[in-house]
């Protein structure tokens, strides 16, 4: 897993942001765009720092992936997205296809994750039919 500075173009940045700052407003930590082998930090608030081990972060984030397709077939429907608690924060994972995002912020609902997860995989929607 790289991480890739030209991943992403500037309309799709600019829209990804725009829609989870929309959804979660100030709360939003850091927003990361991934496909299977590569990742780029789109957003990051200005209060923090740039040093977490992020490639980390996105080899396991990326899991996903494989997760869409080990849950293709369950009774409980589709898989929608992941939502992980910790201490000081969440991470809201959303897969699309063959690309995924995952947010960072200080707090947030299940509503809200919900809201900030249409919103993004309806902007990577809308970014492929621009493509």
């Amino acid at each position: 897993m790289s991480d890739n500075r030209d991943l992403i173009g500037p309309s799709l940045e600019e829209q990804l942001v725009s829609a989870c700052r929309t959804a979660v407003g100030d709360s939003l930590r850091s927003i990361t765009y991934f496909t299977p082998d590569a990742y780029e930090q789109v957003y990051l608030r200005s209060d923090l720092e740039a040093d977490a081990d992020l490639a980390a972060s996105v080899e396991h984030e990326a899991a996903g992936f494989r997760t869409q397709v080990a849950y293709a077939d369950s009774e409980l429907g589709n898989y929608q997205y992941t939502l992980r608690v910790f201490e000081n924060g969440f991470v809201t994972r959303v897969i699309d296809g063959e690309r995924g995002v995952f947010v960072t912020t200080d707090g947030i609902t299940v509503l809200r994750s919900k809201e900030v997860t249409e919103a993004i995989r309806s902007t990577l929607r809308a970014g492929a039919t621009a493509d």
